[in-house]
This record gives C-alpha cells, sequence and structure tokens, in this order.
C-alpha cells in the first residue's frame, strides 16, 4: 500500500537574461582605500628614492610600477603572478588607482629579476621606511604609544616552506612535514606590538635556522626607534654565543630558549624549589658558560613531573629500591632578573608569532609566488611582506581594535572585496559603495584610512 507522500510546491523561477554591459561596476571597492593610502605614505616616492636598477631609456615598466602591482594584486588574493593580473583585470580599480599600465605574466617575470641581490635589499628598506612613517602618524594619532620605559619585542623565527619542483634555490634540509623535499627557509623578525614583520630575509632551503642571524639584527636594529630598548625573544635555534654578545654589547634584552642536549645532567644536579602556586611544577636558577662563550650567564629552569613517563620507568625497573621522577624541562637564558615562572610564561607567548607566520604563508601568499629565478622569488617574498605589513598598517591607523586583530583573510573577506559603482557626471567622480550593516563601522573606517 503506497503512503501518501506530501508534494513540494516550488514557486517558478522567473526568466532571466545575461547581458554583458559595462556598468562600471568593481568587486574590488576595498582595494581603493589600500593604494591610496599607500600613495599617501610616499610608496611611490620612496620606491623612487630607495630602489637602483638598471634599465633601458625605452623601459615601458618601471619598478615602482612593478611593486605597487605585485603588492595590491598580493592583498587581492593573488597567489600567483597569473592572480595579480587578475585582480587587475579589474578596470575600474585600475582607473581609480591611476590607469596603472599592467605588465604581462612573463614580462612582470622577467622584470622581477632585475633587482639583484642590492635590489632586494633596497625593497628591505622601502618596508623600513614606510613602517617609519606609519608609526609617526600612528603616534600622532595616539594609536601607538612610544615611551623609553616601553620595550620593543621582537620576535625571530624561521620557517620552511615546501617547492614542489627544482626553483633555483629550493634545496634539500630540514623539513617536518615533508622529509627529502626541497624547500626554501626564510628568516623573519616579528613586532608583538603591531603584529608587522619587521624584516624579512629569504634564504635557501639549506639555510640552518640561526645562519646569519647577528646580520639579520644588525640591519634591524639600525632601523628601529633609538628611544626603544629591543628585547629579543627565539627558541633554541638561536642559542648561540655570537647573538648573545651583539645583543648584550647593544645593551638590548634577550629571552631564549636553551638546548637541553648535553644540560640535562646539569639540570638534574642543580637545586630545585616548589613553584608558589603551581602543582608539580619546580624551578631553579644557575650561571653556566658554555664552550665558545666568552663569559657566565644567568639561566633559568622549570620542570614538571612526566607521569605517564616516570610510571613507564617505574614498571621497567620494578627491582629498584627507589623511585626515579621523569622530569620535562625547560631552560632559558634570560638577560632581565625575571621569577623563573614569569620567564617562562613569557617565552610563551612566543606562540603568536608562529600564528603569524602561518597567516603570512597562507593568507598573503609569503614565499608562495615562484618562478625559476631564486632572485625574482626573493622579490615577490618582499612584495608579501608589504603587502602584510600594508593590511596591519591600515589596522593601526585606523584606531579600530577589530581591524588590527583581524586576520588579512578576514580583511579581504569583509573589507576589501566589497562591489561598488562609478558614476560620473557634473565633471566628478563618484565611487558608490554597497551598503551593508554587517561590520559597517568598521568599513567605513577602512576607507576613510585611505582618504585621510
Amino acid at each position: 500500500m503506497k503512503k501518501n507522500t506530501p508534494k513540494i510546491q516550488s514557486n517558478p523561477v522567473p526568466k532571466f537574461r545575461i547581458t554583458h554591459k559595462n556598468n562600471k561596476i568593481t568587486s574590488q571597492a576595498g582595494l581603493i582605500p589600500v593604494g591610496q593610502f599607500l600613495r599617501r605614505l610616499g610608496f611611490h616616492e620612496i620606491l623612487e628614492q630607495e630602489l637602483d636598477i638598471d634599465s633601458a631609456c625605452n623601459e615601458k615598466y618601471s619598478p615602482k610600477q612593478i611593486m605597487f602591482v605585485a603588492v595590491i594584486g598580493i592583498i587581492g588574493g593573488a597567489r600567483s603572478i597569473t592572480g595579480i593580473l587578475r585582480v587587475w583585470n579589474d578596470r575600474i580599480l585600475n582607473r581609480l588607482l591611476g590607469n596603472v599600465l599592467i605588465p604581462h605574466l612573463t614580462t612582470l617575470s622577467r622584470n622581477c629579476r632585475k633587482f639583484k641581490d642590492a635590489g632586494v635589499a633596497q625593497l628591505e628598506s622601502v618596508n623600513h621606511k614606510l613602517r617609519q612613517r606609519v608609526w609617526k602618524e600612528a603616534e600622532r594619532k595616539g594609536m601607538l604609544t612610544v615611551k623609553e620605559d616601553n620595550d620593543l619585542w621582537v620576535d625571530v623565527d624561521s620557517t620552511v616552506i615546501t617547492s614542489f619542483g627544482k626553483q633555483e634555490g629550493a634545496e634539500k634540509g630540514f623539513n617536518s612535514k615533508k622529509k627529502g623535499a626541497r624547500s626554501y627557509h626564510p628568516l623573519m623578525g616579528f613586532s608583538t606590538e603591531t603584529k608587522e614583520i619587521l624584516q624579512g630575509w629569504f634564504r635557501c632551503g639549506s639555510a640552518y635556522t640561526s645562519n646569519g642571524v647577528v646580520e639579520f639584527m644588525k640591519q634591524l636594529c639600525a632601523n628601529l626607534p633609538l628611544n626603544r630598548r629591543v628585547m629579543f625573544r627565539g627558541d633554541s635555534g638561536y642559542f648561540q654565543g655570537a647573538l648573545l654578545d651583539f645583543l648584550e654589547g647593544k645593551r638590548f634584552g634577550f629571552l631564549i630558549k636553551v638546548k637541553l642536549k648535553g644540560l640535562t645532567k646539569l639540570l638534574m644536579t642543580q637545586s630545585w624549589s616548589a613553584v608558589k602556586g603551581q602543582l608539580s611544577w619546580e624551578q631553579c636558577e644557575f650561571e653556566h658558560q658554555c664552550k665558545a662563550w666568552t663569559n657566565k650567564r644567568k639561566m633559568i629552569a622549570v620542570r614538571c613531573e612526566n607521569k605517564e613517563a616516570s610510571m613507564k620507568q617505574k614498571d621497567s625497573d620494578q627491582e629498584s629500591l627507589f623511585d626515579f621522577a621523569v622530569y620535562d624541562y625547560f631552560c632559558y637564558v634570560v638577560s632581565e632578573s625575571w621569577t623563573p615562572w614569569k620567564t617562562h610564561k613569557t617565552y610563551g607567548q612566543r606562540a603568536t608569532s608562529e600564528t603569524w607566520i602561518e597567516e603570512a604563508k597562507n593568507q598573503v601568499a609569503l614565499a608562495i609566488i615562484r618562478t625559476n629565478s631564486f632572485l625574482a622569488n626573493a622579490v615577490f617574498f618582499q612584495a608579501a611582506i608589504l603587502s602584510y605589513n600594508t593590511m596591519r598598517w591600515m589596522g593601526l591607523c585606523s584606531g579600530k581594535k577589530k581591524l588590527r586583530k583581524w586576520e588579512p583573510q578576514t580583511l579581504r573577506a569583509f573589507l576589501v572585496r566589497i562591489a561598488a559603482r562609478l558614476l560620473t557626471g557634473s565633471r566628478k567622480l563618484e565611487f558608490r559603495v554597497t551598503e551593508y550593516e554587517l561590520y559597517e563601522e568598521e568599513k567605513m573606517a577602512w576607507f576613510a584610512i585611505g582618504i585621510a
């Protein structure tokens, strides 16, 4: 017997047709204030001053034009050279950003190879000059507090980026996710205060974590405010005497995790005491001089019993009259007079820099846009840094907490990809943006930054 099933009623779909008329509409209205913000900062002027690249007298595309195209394209969501050109295929966007002459795919790649090593270093200088102007503006508006007693925390870290191919500079090195695969190994320094990339070096995949870190810090510190003390924070890959000598010579602070290889026995012989208010945690403080060091330095350690490992140790040695506890050790070399527990918790805040690295790789195509040329890849790497920082700078100057907290992908989804129409008449241009209640306040602040 068949059951009577209710009929599903649906409204008829109205007939429609698709036309291809140019109604002067763009879907990337949020890139307009980005371009205006960079122009207001003097992006083109700084590029003109800093870049010294040989080019023919009849060169059609200038280096500053190439960088502007790349930065705007990456902020628009491009993850390849083709993606950059696709962003600029928007005629309204191009018109409102100054009728930029867009190069061909191969032309863009070829022009990036002209930068050479000196050109890549000059791009790093461009990032520093722009940041100095942003910080001055943010300080003037009260968005950034710059005081002599306010330390500037710099988190330095490296990241492995796998390369699926045989691009120049992609070499085999340490790769935890894909062992034996070719990769790049860039080095970056972050500001914990503004969440921006202070400086980045594009390196081959075979480079060790701390390779060139002293020279990296020399260049970085030369471009930081002189009235602020730098606090360096890094993992055990940066536990080396040369770096500590440099930081102490500059009277900078540091908090670096110690390599436990060879130090576990030393830690076991120390006098440990309970950490107040922290169950099962113990602490100690001592001075130690490694073989390559010129002097002793203060080390702070905490440990917590690994109960699971302790039980396994007890079960494997049942005949022993004593119970040997197994501990997880955490040891740091530090310049400050902090308690061991505060030192341990302060180092734990470094985990946020790893989050920013993942944001830059996955959301701003850091070291993702690649060609067969190592130098061209380094140029796109610097363009990605400028793109990431531009979004952070706009959030900083806006004075909105949400814009400072939002990830690049969130900014792109709600503030960049906005539909708008260009209206002309009475010798004026009117840019009409769609109105919606969702994050309307943040949208207005985003647009206000570009026209401030």
